[in-house]
């Protein structure tokens, strides 16, 4: 799972350009956004092997950009999964639904109701 975060777009303040060259660790946003990635490897793993295809070498690549405005949040998420040797349109059909039902998913859609308290 490879994660590539887009947080000093053109144009951005100085700010903002030594954020991306400095280098980087694994910050919440990046283990939200791995988060999100693995679930949906795991969902096309599963898919690949109940349809018999080989899942050795499948891949996700994750793609981030944070928004401009406040408050601080990820703007926009790209997923691209690979699969060695690739498969059929039909089967790309089926294994980008699969993909994107994932549980991490189906919970960004369905934001949950979350409260932050003192223990």
């Amino acid at each position: 799972m490879r994660t590539h975060p887009n947080d000093a777009p053109q144009g951005a303040g100085p700010v903002a350009a030594r954020r991306a060259s400095r280098p980087r660790t694994e910050a919440p946003v990046e283990l939200f956004i791995a988060a999100l990635g693995s679930c949906a490897a795991f969902y096309a793993g599963r898919y690949l092997s109940r349809h018999g295809l080989d899942r050795e070498g499948l891949q996700v690549t994750a793609e981030f950009v944070m928004a401009s405005d406040g408050p601080a949040r990820v703007r926009s998420i790209t997923l691209k999964i690979g699969v060695p040797g690739g498969i059929s349109s039909e089967r790309q059909r089926g294994l980008l639904a699969v993909a994107s039902h994932c549980t991490v998913h189906n919970t960004l859609r369905e934001a949950p109701e979350i409260s932050i308290e003192l223990a």
